[in-house]
């Protein structure tokens, strides 16, 4: 785990939480400023197509939010910066009006197939995608271009690996038609072989 992620939460609240259950709390002394990406979390990064972000509201309320995309459309700019292109979506502008008056993000990163999860913290800052056209043209995919209303940049403060526990394995249409790929061969292979007449004796 990296060490800055537990420290930014271990408040008092939730040490007191773990005497009530466990009787001992957790505590972290020597967290660095912020944790930065190995080329492990960079890596996973790319490779998704989608992710949660949480904001919070002016009232104090969380809320969630679900970005997909192409696999890398959440670019990995630095070791402690990402960046993904946001687009037109249904008009209500809860987390671009969230992060306006409280730049907290919580990042969500899920692999099904392999029962894997990254979960970030960072802060936000949202780019009106009209004022930097060029901005667009090298970070978004050229067909979405039209449809890119704003860019969010995060700098990273940490992040934590969760355990495989729990997590369900999930499959894509593309994943699952590439798993049965073969076995569709081999029918088919064995289809043929049905098919044709028996040699003569």
């Amino acid at each position: 785990m990296a060490k800055r992620y537990l420290k930014t939460l271990l408040t008092p609240s939730v040490q007191a939480a773990q005497r009530q259950y466990y009787g001992r709390h957790a505590a972290i002394d020597d967290a660095p400023e912020r944790d930065l990406l190995t080329s492990e979390e960079q890596a996973f990064i790319e490779a998704r197509d989608s992710f949660y972000m949480a904001t919070v509201t002016e009232d104090g309320w969380p809320y969630l939010q679900h970005r997909g995309g192409l696999p890398g459309f959440l670019r990995v700019l630095s070791a402690s910066q990402l960046v993904f292109a946001d687009y037109k979506g249904n008009r209500q502008m809860l987390s671009t009006g969230n992060l306006a008056v409280n730049d907290r993000v919580s990042l969500f990163l899920m692999d099904y197939p392999n029962r894997e999860r990254l979960k970030i913290l960072g802060h936000a800052q949202i780019k009106d995608a009209r004022e930097h056209p060029a901005l667009v043209q090298q970070l978004a995919e050229p067909e979405a271009h039209a449809f890119v209303e704003r860019l969010c940049f995060i700098d990273i403060l940490s992040y934590d690996w969760n355990c495989p526990k729990y997590i369900t394995p999930r499959f894509t249409a593309a994943e699952v038609e590439m798993m049965v790929a073969p076995l569709r061969q081999h029918i088919a292979e064995l289809e043929g072989q049905l098919g044709k007449p028996e040699p003569a004796g």
